[in-house]
């Protein structure tokens, strides 16, 4: 979750490239940064020494001037959200051993960090944080504690290594030592990139936009590997200690794609990129298309695993598959997984539907599949991400990145993806394609400076609500709990999603005058029930917003969406975007970065 960048290179200004390089890492949601240069004595035979410096808060507009960086070639970054330990300048990151000998940066979380805690103490080792990573820092100090001055390479590198076999838990670990002039870098479940620059320069990071300005070419560290980084790079197995050879991967990102442009937010460009993105996850090979579609008919059992948005995809997914293939699926959110993998056994299918790739839930789901013989696919948009690597078989989103914490275009890609893989496993896969060109087509029309005005003015007549609810049937059931965490994410607005004919059982009693409900209307033969119920809803005194292709009686306030038949949960979710945006910013909060909550939950 939380953002990492370091450099190793000929560049004297590693400490102000890394902080740069952080700022364009802020979607992935922070509460605290810091950094850490490596400065080189300018007096001869003094000891070199880290400078780190740490706060609270948001990065905002750099004065890099006042915080009186050193010059350095060697130098780490990161951005916190909180696990262990409060919002404080002494947790942050980095975090340094007694001595400021070793000094690391973490993403993820040490399970045993206590135990290891307790051990250290009784070592003399004296605590500052109340984090996990600390403990961390401290190890590798031990570890070093019989050799003085500078240490070699080899050295440095084996006293990471036991450190890191006494860790438990998912990391991505960054390491710099005074005493030598390498940057270590570990994984296991947290993502981490290398990029490989000209002469001898490297980076790594948790995303690849932080150093896309300087180089597209890439090696990914997988689980259980760590890379050491001088003027050369070696790559080696965490628990063997072995060496490991890497293809160097040229990535096509363009760095003003991962820009806000003429757009205030991201939030709002990347709805406005849904005219094209719809029409770029279908573009895909009719082959790989096929192949995934005869898997899915040919499994024992198929399981959609996702988590957050993508879970609610995932739901979607079963009815995509019952109303068009007539087949049966089931959908697990990644953290619920465990309590469904007795299911699975060889012969078996897990579809991953993930923006980043990266989520820690579903990856853990994922890989306990893998290990009862599952076989694998992933729909994900971070191509070379964790789950991309891991799977038999992957299909890209294609949408560019989402920078924006709420997720949109990744949101309506994989919509998409999904009924067009329903509509090929029922050998319809033209009639698919034709379904969704069209909507995608309708969407490029919706998506006007006259259809934001219209929602703005119902932003502006329902901002100070403190409860909103929104219901749907069939497919746009799930829409209508997806809806609703659009507008928990953003505008902080209390908003519940339900399945129409459930609110007689309960949820109905909430309702009071002036309560505004939204309800999501498609053609089809949902049509009658969830207007039926959105009058019952009215009658009680509550508020109805129509997302629907007519305006009905029973509305109040009405937002048209084009009538394109099964692909319905992808224009209605789009209105309900718009209007999370607008009330976020109403309400003056941050539409990109909400609080409490990361792009990439790379934690359990």
């Amino acid at each position: 979750m939380c953002g990492i960048i370091a450099y190793r290179g000929k560049r004297t200004n590693a400490g102000e490239l890394v902080l740069l390089g952080l700022k364009k890492l802020e979607y992935r949601g922070y509460d605290s940064w810091g950094v850490a240069v490596k400065e080189e004595s300018r007096v001869k035979n003094q000891e070199s020494r880290i400078f780190v410096c740490k706060k609270t808060g948001k990065i905002g507009e750099l004065e890099l001037k006042k915080l009186k960086l050193p010059a350095g070639q060697l130098a780490m970054a990161h951005s916190r959200w909180a696990t262990h330990g409060g919002v404080t300048q002494r947790n942050a990151h980095p975090h340094a051993s007694c001595q400021n000998r070793v000094v690391v940066i973490h993403n993820g979380i040490i399970e045993n960090y206590l135990p290891l805690k307790k051990k250290l103490m009784k070592k003399g080792h004296t605590f500052i944080s109340e984090t996990d990573t600390e403990v961390a820092a401290h190890l590798v100090e031990e570890n070093l504690k019989k050799y003085k001055g500078k240490v070699s390479r080899e050295v440095f590198q084996t006293a990471v290594r036991k450190a890191l076999n006494e860790l438990k838990g998912r990391y991505a670990f960054l390491f710099m030592c005074k005493d030598s002039d390498v940057l270590i870098a570990a994984r296991r479940g947290s993502p981490l990139i290398v990029g490989i620059g000209e002469d001898s320069e490297y980076f790594v990071a948790s995303d690849i936009p932080a150093f896309l300005e300087y180089t597209n070419r890439v090696m990914y560290l997988d689980d259980e590997e760590m890379i050491t980084i001088g003027d050369q790079h070696g790559f080696m197995n965490i628990q063997t200690g072995k060496p490991i050879e890497k293809r160097v991967i040229t990535i096509h990102l363009k760095a003003e794609e991962a820009e806000k442009g003429k757009f205030e937010h991201f939030m709002l460009k990347e709805i406005m990129e849904q005219k094209e993105t719809i029409h770029r996850a279908i573009n895909q090979d009719e082959k790989l298309l096929k192949k995934v579609a005869k898997a899915i008919t040919q499994a024992f059992g198929t399981y959609f695993v996702g988590c957050g948005t993508a879970g609610k995809v995932c739901m979607a997914a079963e009815y995509f598959f019952s109303n068009i293939a007539k087949m049966h699926v089931n959908s697990v959110f990644g953290s619920e997984f465990s309590s469904f993998q007795h299911f699975i056994k060889k012969g078996s299918l897990m579809i991953a539907i993930s923006q980043s790739g990266e989520t820690a839930d579903t990856l853990e789901a994922l890989e306990a599949g893998q290990k009862k013989g599952a076989r694998l696919l992933t729909i994900v948009n971070v191509e070379g991400s964790s789950m991309d690597r891991m799977a038999d078989l992957s299909v890209h989103l294609n949408a560019g990145p989402e920078k924006a914490v709420a997720s949109t275009k990744a949101t309506t890609a994989q919509l998409a993806l999904t009924l067009l893989l329903a509509y090929c496993a029922a050998g319809k896969l033209n009639e698919g394609r034709k379904v969704l060109v069209e909507a995608a087509s309708q969407i490029n029309d919706m998506l006007n400076p006259r259809y934001e005005e219209h929602i703005l003015k119902l932003a502006q007549q329902i901002k100070n609500v403190e409860s909103m609810y929104v219901i749907g049937r069939g497919v746009n059931y799930p829409m209508a709990l997806e809806a609703a965490i659009k507008l928990q994410e953003v505008s902080y607005i209390h908003a519940e999603g339900f399945a129409g004919g459930e609110l007689k059982h309960g949820p109905i009693a909430l309702i009071s005058k002036g309560t505004p409900c939204i309800v999501l209307v498609s053609n089809d033969d949902t049509r009658e029930d969830v207007l039926s119920n959105a009058m019952e809803i009215k009658a009680r005194g509550g508020f109805i917003i129509g997302v629907a292709p007519k305006r009905e009686e029973v509305f109040d306030y009405w937002i048209r969406v084009p009538d394109v038949g099964s692909a319905s949960p992808i224009v209605n979710i789009i209105p309900v975007q718009i209007l999370a945006y607008q009330l976020a910013v109403l309400r003056k909060n941050d539409p990109d970065m909400p609080r409490n909550l990361a792009k990439s939950v790379t934690v359990k």
